[in-house]
């Protein structure tokens, strides 16, 4: 039994919530036979795949150069033999080249932020939002959350996916919602003292300023009603998993998604298990891949993550790159596979010296050494030919200038000896990062200004 006792500020409101899925608290295809998962996973590929090349464009030039229509897709391993979708891909035809229906039966539109490009649409019919919510409400609900509770949705509503899928996804599970989106802080945490939730879904790193400010407020986050973090839309470790429910005094959860597929809802990790992501198999046909030679792996190695979308109508998407790196696992807390906690991007691959590394490896090192805190940014230069990094990592508020300078010694020390690479460290005081209300930028690039 998983249980989580929750202190609040007054002895007499402290309370156990067993998390533990009770009967009836699942769908019928969350433990279902592997083999009749998979019977269901190749009868919506089928029709996916129909669908797309019946009514896109691109996927019928595409699939016709590759040899391969949709009366060859016989069985699950013949995804392998279509091609790959990029983010190119959805910007080449942009905004409504990838719709397979009529506009006017496109309900509502998201999309990326497009700073660095054409942003990437996505559009939804009225069955398209219905699963969503389902698949949403199937998350939260996998992560602790249940019906009649408060929850306090910190993700940014608009064009960016995570707020109103979140929100949607939370009342389809019948939570009451509060919709505060990103940013305004110190609201946030007014709004957290006031209303009382039992679920928070915000960025991880957006998480981290919140329990910041409610302790600049005098408040000691353990004493909150919180009970559930969801935390995505960015790579984030285990260790930043202790971090938080040390913190926090509640369960830290992992969701998955990404807007050119659907949104948050894609997977979800367990609360009784964490142990890695299920993804929702009966919507989303998972691959790895190697990200060089576009080789399908098996379960278990790891690659760049590859997703099929089965059932949604308005934007079919057949083996988008996600650029994640990731892998498969068995089910355990449900029949569907899981994924790892995402380990970085391949585009937000550092190489530097000839060697490769991701922020989340530093993260690591980071929340190893008690003096320094979670706030860190990688700060890309070069000098003459060489490339340089220095992390830059804010002290905790009770460290000294001699433990700073000893921390800052040890974090070089410790990144040297893992990774295999010298880089700078500049220890500096609180609140001197910037504080991310959405997506933390964890690498900040110098070269191309020189």
């Amino acid at each position: 039994m998983n249980v989580l006792t929750t202190h609040h500020a007054r002895p007499e409101d402290h309370t156990v919530l067993d998390l533990t899925p009770q009967p009836g608290d699942l769908e019928p295809i969350e433990t279902a036979p592997v083999e009749e998962l998979r019977a269901l996973q190749l009868e919506r590929l089928q029709w996916s795949v129909r669908h797309a090349y019946d009514h896109v464009a691109h996927y019928r030039r595409a699939l016709d150069e590759a040899g391969v229509g949709p009366d060859g897709v016989r069985s699950l391993e013949d995804l392998a033999r279509l091609p790959f979708t990029t983010k190119a891909t959805l910007r080449d035809n942009y905004p409504f080249g990838m719709f397979a229906v009529p506009r006017e039966d496109v309900v509502r539109l998201h999309a990326s932020s497009g700073t660095t490009g054409k942003p990437t649409v996505v559009g939804y019919t009225r069955d398209d939002l219905d699963m969503w919510a389902d698949v949403v409400a199937r998350s939260i609900r996998a992560a602790g959350g249940r019906r009649g509770m408060v929850l306090h949705n910190a993700y940014g509503y608009g064009l960016f996916t995570g707020g109103l899928g979140a929100h949607a996804g939370a009342e389809r599970l019948g939570c009451t919602v509060v919709p505060v989106s990103g940013g305004m802080t110190q609201r946030q945490v007014q709004l957290i003292l006031d209303f009382e939730p039992d679920v928070i879904m915000v960025t991880p790193s957006y998480m981290l300023s919140i329990l910041d400010e409610l302790e600049a407020q005098g408040v000691d986050p353990r004493s909150t009603s919180l009970k559930v973090g969801i935390f995505g839309a960015e790579p984030w470790t285990n260790d930043m998993r202790r971090e938080m429910e040390e913190r926090t005094d509640m369960h830290a959860v992992d969701i998955y998604g990404l807007s050119e597929v659907i949104g948050p809802g894609v997977a979800s990790e367990c609360v009784e298990t964490k142990d890695g992501l299920h993804v929702w198999e009966d919507h989303f046909y998972p691959e790895v891949i190697d990200p060089v030679t576009g080789e399908v792996l098996p379960d278990g190695e790891e690659g760049e993550l590859v997703l099929t979308t089965l059932t949604k109508q308005a934007m079919p998407v057949l083996r988008y790159r996600t650029r994640d790196l990731t892998r498969l696992l068995p089910g355990t807390a449900r029949s569907m596979r899981r994924m790892e906690k995402i380990t970085g991007r391949t585009d937000d691959m550092i190489i530097l010296r000839g060697v490769n590394l991701f922020p989340t490896q530093i993260e690591e090192i980071v929340l190893g050494i008690p003096a320094l805190s979670p706030h860190f940014q990688c700060h890309l230069d070069r000098t003459g030919h060489l490339d340089t990094l220095t992390v830059r990592v804010e002290r905790r508020d009770a460290t000294t200038d001699a433990e700073a300078d000893a921390a800052q010694a040890e974090l070089a020390h410790r990144i040297k000896a893992s990774i295999g690479v010298s880089v700078g460290v500049d220890v500096v005081d609180v609140a001197s990062i910037e504080r991310s209300v959405g997506k933390m930028r964890r690498i900040v690039d110098h070269r191309a200004a020189r």
